[in-house]
């Protein structure tokens, strides 16, 4: 499952030098016909709202999901909920940015969710969903 926090509904139009000009449900069209020809499927969810994500995070596994992909946009940088949702999870998560954030802004250099994810992919672009999904195949989850 992809999860997709704030702002991340406004891709195409939202800062696209940064972000580029793919709109979010063209992206995971590509992602999704990449996870079918790698023999799996994708399902993806976008919220603009923490209690959401949270929600789905916990349900995730419960749902039949073997793994979770999140891109907590700038939860990550500061949502213990969300934090605390990924650990109770009991599901590999592998957080995303598009963008490096490393070399942003000093307050996006800090994730709290990294410390409880599988790993982090960050700085490719719409690209940094294609290498999660890869991981994820790699790793047999």
């Amino acid at each position: 499952m992809f999860l997709l926090g704030p702002n991340l509904g406004a891709l195409g139009r939202r800062d696209p030098e940064r972000y580029g000009a793919r709109t979010l449900p063209e992206i995971m069209g590509e992602v999704g016909a990449r996870a079918a020809a790698l023999g799996h499927e994708v399902a993806w969810r976008q919220s603009d709202h923490e209690g959401e994500l949270v929600g789905w995070l916990l349900a995730a596994a419960g749902e039949g999901f073997g793994a979770v992909v999140l891109n907590p946009g700038a939860l990550g940088h500061y949502s213990y909920a969300l934090r605390d949702a990924v650990e109770a999870s009991g599901l590999p998560v592998i957080e995303v940015h598009m963008t490096n954030v490393h070399a942003r802004e000093p307050f996006r250099r800090r994730s709290v969710i990294a410390e409880v994810c599988r790993g982090s992919i960050v700085g490719f672009g719409a690209g940094s969903y294609h290498l999660a999904l890869e991981a994820l195949a790699w790793a047999g989850d």
